[in-house]
């Protein structure tokens, strides 16, 4: 008898930590503004229209992070763009193949050589390497100069 009024005690109060302890991430530090295309940065249109011509702007964002702006544009693909304070690329995320033009030549012919039947979905710029994903959701590290680092099993 003592354990039924336990544990419908105990699941409530686990039901009520895990439900006050979320929160819906409204930093203070934070501030994001959704831009008409006419706020689009020039840079960002020309990327645009230069590797992604067939897709039209669907958002676009500039994001506010401690100081530090970015971009982030989705495209009637469903392909999402992200830039930097610099406006230059640093992630990629599509759902179909990726334009060649958006690829460093050594990746391109690493994955082509490698993974002939496969196709990259996602490129992403990280600190000192490249990823990218294919469409058999195998993900590729590259140094910064396209060399092969290894597969990434994270």
């Amino acid at each position: 008898m003592k354990n039924t009024v336990k544990l419908p005690v105990i699941a409530m109060a686990s039901f009520l930590t895990l439900f006050s302890s979320c929160s819906d991430d409204d930093d203070s530090n934070s501030n994001d503004i959704y831009l008409s295309e006419d706020e689009i940065p020039e840079a960002i249109q020309s990327y645009i229209t230069t590797h992604f011509g067939d897709n039209s702007i669907f958002q676009a964002e500039k994001e506010t992070e401690n100081d530090v702006v970015s971009y982030e544009v989705k495209l009637s693909d469903n392909t999402s763009l992200e830039f930097n304070s610099d406006m230059d690329i640093v992630d990629i995320d599509g759902t179909s193949k990726l334009p060649d033009s958006v690829l460093p030549e050594a990746i391109r012919d690493y994955t082509a050589t490698h993974y002939p039947d496969n196709y990259i979905t996602d490129w992403e710029l990280e600190l000192n390497h490249q990823q990218v994903e294919l469409d058999n959701n195998v993900e590729l590290e590259f140094e910064m100069n396209g060399d092969f680092i290894r597969i990434d099993n994270d």
